[in-house]
This record gives C-alpha cells, structure tokens and sequence, in this order.
C-alpha cells in the first residue's frame, strides 16, 4: 500500500508518521511519500519520520519528494494537509479582520474566507493531476476550511472525503471523563465543519444509551471550561458545540481577547521554529512533547482510521466525516457537505440517519451553507462582488459596511495568491 502526503513538510507530519507506525496492524504501508516544495523543511520532517519508523520496527520506507506527479503516481490514498502562504498569510488572516471588530480566525469568518480563496484552486490542480495520474485514488483532505475544499472536490468528481480532529478529540475526552475505552463512545454529532454540537453521547454504538445528561451533570464544569462557555449555558442547550461555536455565542468576548494578545498565528510559528529545530536533531526518533500543543491532536489516529476503511482494511464502522449531505439534513441542499457520523467503506461514506434538528442549529447551518456557497463561487470565479457577497451572507459579519471594508482588506492582502485581482 502506497499513501502520499501533500505539504508533507508540515511540521504536523511526525504526529501522522506515530499514528501510521503505531496503528500499521490497521493500515500496512508499504511505501510513505512525503511532497512538499520546500525541501529544506521537508529534509527535516523527513529525517525524523524516517527515524520514527525505525524506532518502532515499521518495515514501510518513507520517501521525500518536491515532484508532485511522480509523488502520487500509484498512490492508493493521498492526504492532503497544506497551507497556502504559509503562517505569514495565517497571522495576516487573524488580524486584519478586528479593524472591523470582527473575529479574527483562520478557517471561519472573514480570514476564513480569505483561506478559502486561496486554498480552493491549489487543491484542485493538485486533484487534477492525482486524477491523471492516479484516477482510483481517494483524497483525504485535512486542509482548511474543510467544508468548503471539500465541496469543491466532491463538485469536481473527485474521490474525496473531509476530515477533522474535533469530532475524535471530544471523544478522547469524554471517554476520560466517564472512564471508559474510546472505542465505547459514540458521538451525535451534527453540524458543518468547526459548526458542529454534540446533541448525543452514546455508549456502544450509534443505538447505545445516552450519557450526555450524566456528562453535562457530572462534569459540564470541566466541559463548559475547555469549550470556554459557561456551564449555564451548555446546561440551557442540553448539548456541546465545539469549542469554534465561541466565536458566535461570545463573538464580542473573543474579539476583545484577540485585540490584546499575540495572534495564535504568532505563537505557532515560533513553535515551528523550535520544532523544526528539534526534528533536526539526528538523536530524536519520537515526536516531542511541544508538537502536541501545535493543533491536530488525534488527528493521525483520525486518518488512519478513515483511510483503513476507504482502503478496505478495517477501520471503524462509523466515522464522522465531512462528506455530501444527499437529505441527511433536510433542511439543506443535497450537494452540501456536512459534518456528520458516517458508515465509511470502500464505496466511500454514507451518513447514518440523524434526529430532527433544533431550529436553533438548523437556522445557524443553514445560514453558513449558504455563505459556504457564496465563498465556492468566489473562490472557483473570482470578482470582487463575489468576495463582497460571501462575506455579507457571513453571521460573523452581517453588516455592509463592514463587507464593504473587509473586501478591501483581503483583496489588498491576498492578491499574490489571487490569479484574478
């Protein structure tokens, strides 16, 4: 089995190279391929996921490469997990927007959209030429926004499936908290990609009994305080949303927290420096301490899992996934992609059945899939209208004069990535 890494330079890699040499009873690679343009980090990461196999007796072989054609040629799966612009166009994302008083983030609001137009057409030239070279591959994406990249793959006909961490990373800590194996968790979990409410916590399986009353009365404060909501609150709604729900729920709040602190942006690009430091070292052949505060925990255990089951290779029945919601959530358009629990096998994934919604998430969903739609259009056509229209329809922004500003904003900073402006 050969599995290829786009942006496998990314300093998130050694936490995918532990989850494929620890789990490669559930996915025998054969061959790791590592893609990446910039070859001086991709050495480094490189290096260390080498040593990491070695260390844990994995007979795969790691290869690195810049050559993206011949990186995916004969691919049966290909991860993709890149960046476009890098941190510097990340730290420009989470602060231009607060000049409008508007959150400042990298996957939602208006830096997310500003993500989104950049991102959207690289990873589709990459699917392209993975079609071309490979057509039976399936693609994994991880790359940011996930429910938008993922509606342009899927649109594209590709072989597609989205991923996120969130979903996995509630489960590790309900588990915690109720004393029991993860496996034993079942999420329902509903939602858009990082628009997502745990409406149920089910013991065994999507039919098992379910214990959220019991976790939102037993621990709802050690809950509510990693989602950083009020416990009342989580009390009121009877369910989780995940932690990026703060910033609609406490839009205000959290914008007065960004305006007086170092963007995330900030800090994680001085920690990939150390890190990158780190994995230079020729002595170390396990992941460090420091990558788990980087983001994406789980995230190799979440991949591995999915692409054992797109493979055939056993993972498990149900995995939350983005994928098409073809009616599972009535109240949206067949062809959105939704963040949802799924049976995922060789054919792909099919979502299970979910209980009517509450109008208080429905309403919110549906208002930021019909932005989705708009930021789709503006990243695959461009125009200035387009970027201004996404960003009206957007609830983290709403206002025209705001829209009207913010256009400029990402126009003036995104213009080296936008073929069009």
């Amino acid at each position: 089995m050969k599995l290829t890494v786009v942006g496998g330079g990314s300093t998130y890699t050694p936490e995918l190279i532990d989850g494929f040499a620890r789990l490669r009873d559930t996915l025998p690679v054969e061959e790791l391929v590592l893609v990446d343009p910039d070859t001086e980090r991709l050495a480094l990461v490189g290096g260390l996921a080498a040593r990491i196999f070695a260390r844990q007796g994995h007979p795969g072989r790691i290869v690195t490469t810049s050559g993206l054609d011949a990186g995916v040629d004969g691919a049966d799966a290909v991860l993709l997990q890149l960046r476009v612009g890098g941190q510097a166009a990340r730290e420009r994302d989470e602060t231009w927007p607060l000049e409008c008083g508007c959150v400042g983030q990298e996957t939602t609001g208006a830096g997310g959209l500003a993500k989104a137009l950049r991102t959207v057409p690289v990873v589709l030239d990459i699917a392209e030429r993975v079609r071309r070279t490979n057509p039976d591959a399936w693609i994994i994406d991880f790359t940011n926004p996930v429910g938008i990249v993922t509606r342009a793959l899927l649109r594209a006909g590709h072989k597609a499936v989205g991923l996120c961490n969130v979903a996995i990373g509630l489960q590790r800590k309900f588990a915690a908290l109720l004393e029991t194996d993860p496996g034993e968790i079942h999420l329902d979990h509903i939602g858009l990609n990082h628009l997502t409410w745990e409406t149920g916590v089910r013991l065994g399986g999507p039919e098992g009994e379910d214990v959220l009353p019991r976790l939102l009365a037993e621990h709802g404060e050690t809950v509510a305080a990693d989602l950083r909501l009020p416990r009342p609150l989580l009390e009121r709604l009877g369910v989780v949303p995940s932690y990026y729900l703060r910033y609609y729920y406490a839009h205000d709040e959290v914008v007065s927290e960004l305006r007086t602190k170092p963007s995330r942006a900030a800090e994680v690009a001085e920690m990939e420096r150390r890190l990158l430091t780190m994995y230079g070292d020729p002595q170390l052949d396990t992941k460090p301490e420091l990558l788990a505060k980087r983001g994406g925990a789980f995230y190799s255990e979440a991949a591995v899992d999915l692409a054992a089951s797109l493979l055939g290779g056993g993972g498990s029945p149900y995995q939350v996934v983005n994928t098409l919601n073809r009616g599972t959530l009535p109240f949206l358009p067949d062809d959105a992609v939704i963040e949802v629990q799924a049976a995922v096998g060789p054919k792909g994934a099919a979502p299970l059945p979910v209980a009517p919604v509450d109008p208080l998430y429905a309403g919110l969903m549906a208002n930021v899939t019909a932005y989705e739609d708009l930021a789709l259009a503006a990243a695959l056509r461009g125009g200035r209208e387009r970027v201004f229209r996404a960003l009206l329809a957007h609830p983290l922004v709403g206002q025209y004069e705001y829209a009207e500003r913010l256009t400029d904003s990402l126009l003036a900073h995104n213009r080296e990535h936008l073929a069009w402006a």
